[in-house]
């Protein structure tokens, strides 16, 4: 691919570029989504051997080296998207790629916790800026004719880093858990390169006001005190000055962040989006559906880790068929379906639902004593096939309200849902897994399952009373571009 690629001018309805310009344009913008997405699951992989490094180290503390990134990306990228259109897409999009590849320089090299938790704050910045600069860029660049199948690619590069995530991070951490961060340099690399040769630059001169870089700082203190109320509340006492002070800190910066979004140009949360039921409907679901994701996500590695003793190659063998069940699920079934009981809202109850399914067949089969085929092996088939449908499903539900001019911006906040839902999904365990019955590991696990089914029972809830039939109308055109913004959590921009 390397020396044929020419620089692409922008593209317009009346000079369509060839198919062989346009597949180069979506494989490199395609290259940051696919080292987003390995990052996230190789590094929840990895968690359990950095502990062992670490030693000493609390497993609430070392939740900030997830809980950190989700936090601070979860702030940038919403406003990332702003300023994308603003200052350039590719400018961002670049910078977000150095940046991520800095960070990532950074954590394979960290001497200690604090120094591995601030490199992975860069780590998320760069995140947060290309993320939404990528899908904005494909958009910008590829003819509306040709944006359908160039989304679906980009979105199964997304699906492809989730899938591979737990198999290759299994063979880097047995060599150290370091290499799961170095992976990223030299694709990193190779992405920056080929960016600036093959994308052109582009903007949207329309867009005024800059992103309100305050009301992120609040709206990222807001949910990391949250957290930290959470991960500490084991230690300090649910009653404790500690514990109420931390948690006022959080409700005070939400205020404050809520009150500056009322007046501010470009907020970060804009407020007269909640006035629709169904968008409503869909950012409080998908918060609660990914607190009960990212619980599930890394309670198995604990468990496989700690109780069955899997190594790490086994534990990313084991936990793979989940995510190859997304993306046939994603692509495929859930529009279908939709189209066919009433909409994305019934779909995601389904999705819930099979989710809540799986957990509770979990709690039946949970011991001590491996039988994955028999035990484990069901319910990853089956909680894989529930979030394919539950994904795109409550980002299609909330978008559908959109008018065209906030499609942008509206998908940012119902994707900064899923961040801040897994923060609190992550400090729950947390807070779960640190009471650990002497002579019994799996008891700890079994309430967990309790945590992970009561946010799953209640994303299926508010699913079934805001995402109803009588509140959405016939399935929207644009399906497979919202099934493919899900996939990953991208804000797909102001485009249009």
């Amino acid at each position: 691919m390397g020396s044929s690629l020419q620089t692409i001018a922008p593209t317009d309805e009346g000079q369509a570029p060839s198919p062989r310009r346009i597949t180069a344009i979506v494989i490199v913008l395609s290259l940051a989504i696919f080292m987003s997405s390995l990052d996230l699951f190789i590094v929840n992989l990895a968690f359990p051997y950095i502990g062992k490094q670490y030693t000493g180290t609390s497993l609430g503390t070392l939740s900030w080296v997830l809980n950190g990134y989700t936090i601070v990306f979860a702030a940038v990228l919403v406003p990332a998207g702003r300023w994308a259109d603003r200052v350039g897409r590719r400018r961002l999009f670049v910078a977000g790629l150095a940046a991520f590849t800095f960070g990532s320089l950074l954590c394979g090299v960290a001497p200690g916790v604090a120094a591995l938790i601030a490199a992975r704050v860069v780590q998320a910045v760069g995140a947060g800026l290309m993320v939404p600069a990528s899908l904005s860029l494909l958009l910008a660049s590829v003819p509306t004719a040709a944006r359908a199948q160039a989304i679906g690619t980009w979105a199964a590069f997304a699906a492809l880093g989730a899938a591979f995530g737990p198999v290759v991070g299994g063979a880097l951490v047995e060599i150290n858990w370091r290499w799961v961060f170095w992976i990223n340099l030299p694709i990193g690399v190779v992405a920056i390169l080929l960016a600036t040769r093959v994308v052109s630059e582009s903007k949207d001169e329309r867009v005024q006001g800059r992103p309100d870089i305050l009301g992120a700082g609040l709206l990222a203190a807001a949910v990391g005190l949250l957290a930290l109320a959470l991960v500490g509340a084991p230690n300090w006492g649910w009653g404790s000055a500690t514990f109420v002070g931390v948690l006022l800190g959080s409700i005070v910066c939400g205020a404050a962040m809520v009150a500056r979004s009322r007046h501010h140009q470009a907020p970060v949360m804009e407020l007269e989006l909640l006035r629709s039921r169904s968008f409503t409907g869909s950012f409080l679901a998908s918060m609660l559906y990914y607190a009960g994701f990212g619980a599930w996500l890394l309670s198995l590695v604990e468990f496989l880790t700690g109780v069955w003793h899997f190594s790490a190659v086994q534990a990313g063998l084991a936990i793979a068929p989940g995510p190859l069940m997304v993306l046939p699920f994603a692509r495929a079934v859930a529009p279908r379906l939709a189209a066919r009981i009433g909409g994305p809202g019934r779909v995601a109850m389904i999705g819930c639902a099979l989710n809540l399914g799986a957990q509770v067949l979990w709690l039946t089969q949970i011991r001590a004593n491996p039988d994955y085929v028999s035990h484990l092996l069901p319910v990853q088939l089956l909680g894989g096939a529930g979030v394919g449908l539950s994904i795109p499903s409550l980002l299609g539900a909330g978008s559908e309200s959109l008018p065209p001019a906030r499609f942008g911006t509206g998908s940012g906040i119902l994707n900064m849902a899923r961040q801040i839902g897994t923060v609190f999904g992550v400090a729950g365990l947390i807070a779960v897994l640190s009471h650990v019955t002497p002579g019994d590991p799996v008891a700890a696990f079994r309430h967990a399952v309790f945590l992970i089914m009561g946010f799953f029972a209640s994303a299926l809830i508010v699913s079934g009373v805001l995402l109803s039939p009588r509140t959405i109308t016939a399935p929207a055109p644009q399906t497979v571009p919202v099934t493919a913004n899900l996939a990953v959590g991208s804000d797909l921009g102001r485009t249009q």
